[in-house]
């Protein structure tokens, strides 16, 4: 059952991007598959939406689905293996001349819908794209090392046999050691693929940053000053600035040197080339700049204490909401290379907390809404383990005023731990209750007592004035005269419909049969909705009411309509036949075109379908069937197009 769903989420998401043929590129962080779009039309945002599993979606120069922890890489590696690339490989349908004059195409207005700034948003995608792969190392290496730290500190204490344990803990320390103590490397191979230089030799040049090769007793003197060089004294700032010029010296290099010496002379100059400028030019530089931007947010957090805290905290979620938040990971990263922990991490974790706060908050007011709780219930544990995308794009910012609110607590919370103390973290990766075994110099009851702030703050806040109206109204009326559309990307009332009844036709000439008896689960477990399944005798595809054309899908196999009743209506042309692209499907209406019952709307080829190997079975479904009291399906067997097919009762 868990590979049906895992199968059945990626099959959705593809289905309402616009299919395989619409990505370029995907690759998973801990909470979300980030999909590089070909063409931005052709995706189905409230679709994505609406798929079960979906909790939320970001639009950004990637598009972002938001499905938790534990699932997200489940369902990135089944979206990968259904067209047989690896994770960040270019998708086969994005080779070629034809998928570069698209982009070109679309680039015009996917500047205008996003509206920001495309070279200081090039600069944090970036940086996002190096380090993203890099947090599940950081996250395993960091509680390690953290465990490494207690267990450490009880042999000091006596508590703990130091015999029996210090071997045990050189090992974690050993293990810990494995990113951290090369970090360089690392990030110079990802720079490297991000930049478009060969990633090994960007690996190089993180490494010659550690001057492994340098006399100890003979050091290279720093030009500027004279002063000797140490390892690592430019920080990974230098190093992706290095990396970035390796890039363009290759690029420059192989417009003229043959390809049949290009392996061996590309590689050479550029590590010289390089290699000579970051050793005495880059590594100086940007050792001074990473040293006194450390310097200046610890000193920020000094002077400032408790309100510098509530600042940072307050702000922090609107910086992850618009992804500024990625320019912070080589802060955090230099922070703990020069101080041995980042002061500024605790702080900002609190963000997360207020999130806690303000969905508990939610809870209990909106509790008689079953939907909305079980959608907290969902969200919430991984947000108290420091993962607060769900919570975030899920159940606050929909809200609007509770994701306002969440932010106040998260500035309680900061300001908390800037007034007491600094507490710093000895690695990044997580927060929330998973970062508690990284706090560094015994502080970790500062960081505590933060997050208790955060969560109090951000309950308080929310439960006196998070709670927007609208919510409070569909929660008080839950199961009587208003339903949550959850088709919608934000929350909105439908009320009790006017009619005693509606009549639903036959889109098709065929066979009735028992939805239950369709193969696929989201159908035949009325997932969707009440209703029936086809098996049509061609493939006309009528009206069966009189309304409006809500979605006509991308590949054209499925369309939505709404009935001047209110009555919501899918029709899915035959089982999976997303894959066909729409080659066996011709469409004659576009979305919020009104119709007429009888009025055709789609035409499919049925002899493609089956040839395809694909099922013709057409679901015919009332997708807000919760809306109403009965749903009578009135006949089964032999049916025309036009005859009365489903009741349904207000």
């Amino acid at each position: 059952m868990a590979e049906e769903k895992i199968a059945r989420i990626a099959r959705e998401i593809y289905e309402n991007v616009g299919g395989t043929q619409n990505v370029k590129k995907l690759i998973h962080c801990m909470t979300r598959v980030r999909m590089t779009i070909i063409d931005d039309s052709k995706v189905n945002l409230a679709g994505l939406k609406a798929i079960d599993g979906v909790m939320g979606v970001v639009e950004d120069e990637t598009l972002q689905v938001v499905i938790g922890p534990g699932t997200v890489n489940k369902v990135a590696q089944a979206m990968v293996e259904t067209v047989g690339v690896r994770l960040g490989e270019t998708f086969p349908s994005a080779e070629g001349q034809s998928i570069d004059d698209l982009m070109a195409k679309t680039k015009s207005e996917a500047k205008e819908k996003y509206n920001k700034p495309s070279k200081f948003k090039a600069v944090l995608n970036t940086i996002s794209k190096i380090f993203v792969p890099l947090i599940p190392a950081f996250v395993g290496a960091g509680l390690i090392g953290g465990l490494a730290s207690v267990l450490g500190n009880l042999v000091t204490a006596g508590t703990l046999d130091a015999a029996t344990w210090t071997q045990f803990i050189t090992v974690l320390k050993i293990i810990q050691s494995g990113i951290f103590s090369y970090l360089a490397i690392y990030v110079g191979i990802n720079s490297a693929q991000e930049f478009g230089a060969t990633p090994s030799l960007g690996g190089v040049i993180g490494a010659v940053s550690l001057l492994t090769g340098m006399n100890p007793e003979a050091p290279l003197k720093n030009i500027f000053n004279g002063s000797a060089l140490s390892a690592g004294q430019g920080g990974i700032i230098g190093v992706i600035f290095a990396v970035w010029l390796l890039s363009i010296l290759e690029k420059q290099l192989r417009k003229f040197i043959p390809d049949s010496i290009d392996i061996i002379v590309t590689p050479t100059i550029g590590l010289l080339v390089i290699g000579f400028a970051e050793i005495f030019a880059i590594m100086p530089v940007a050792g001074v700049i990473s040293s006194s931007l450390v310097g200046a947010i610890n000193f920020i957090l000094q002077v400032g204490g408790g309100f510098s805290g509530f600042v940072l905290g307050v702000l922090f979620l609107p910086m992850v909401m618009f992804g500024l938040h990625q320019i912070l990971t080589p802060i955090h990263l230099e922070m703990i290379a020069k101080t041995g922990s980042t002061q500024l991490l605790p702080i900002l974790a609190m963000a997360g907390a207020g999130q806690v706060g303000a969905a508990i908050a939610l809870w209990l007011r909106l509790r008689k809404d079953k939907e909305f709780v079980e959608l907290v219930k969902g969200a919430l544990p991984v947000g108290i383990l420091g993962i607060g995308e769900p919570l975030i794009y899920g159940i606050t910012l929909p809200l609007g005023r509770p994701f306002i609110t969440a932010c106040i607590g998260g500035g309680i919370g900061g300001a908390i731990i800037g007034s007491l103390g600094q507490a710093g973290a000895i690695a990044i990766g997580p927060s929330g209750l998973a970062l508690l075994p990284l706090i560094a110099n015994g502080k970790w009851w500062v960081y505590l007592l933060g997050l208790l702030g955060a969560y109090i703050g951000g309950f308080i806040a929310t439960y006196l004035f998070g709670i927007p109206k609208d919510a409070k109204e569909k929660a008080d009326n839950y199961g009587k005269s208003v339903q949550m559309e959850t088709i919608q990307p934000t929350l909105r009332v439908v009320t009790t419909p006017e009619f005693s009844s509606s009549t639903i036709a036959s889109p098709l000439e065929g066979n009735v049969k028992e939805l239950s008896t369709i193969e696929d689960e989201v159908f035949s477990s009325g997932m969707l909705g009440k209703g029936v399944a086809i098996e049509p005798d061609n493939g006309d595809v009528v009206s069966p009411v009189a309304g409006v054309v809500t979605t006509v899908f991308p590949t054209k196999h499925a369309i939505g309509l709404t009935s001047d009743d209110g009555v919501e209506i899918l029709i899915h042309i035959g089982m999976d036949t997303v894959g066909l692209n729409g080659e066996a499907f011709e469409s004659f209406v576009k979305q919020n075109d009104r119709v007429k019952k009888g009025d055709l709307l789609v035409r499919a080829d049925l002899s493609k379908i089956k040839a395809a190997g694909l099922s013709i079975i057409t679901p015919v479904v009332i997708t807000n069937s919760d809306t109403y009291r009965e749903i009578i399906i009135s006949h089964c067997g032999k049916i025309s197009k036009g005859q009365e097919i489903i009741t349904v009762k207000a």
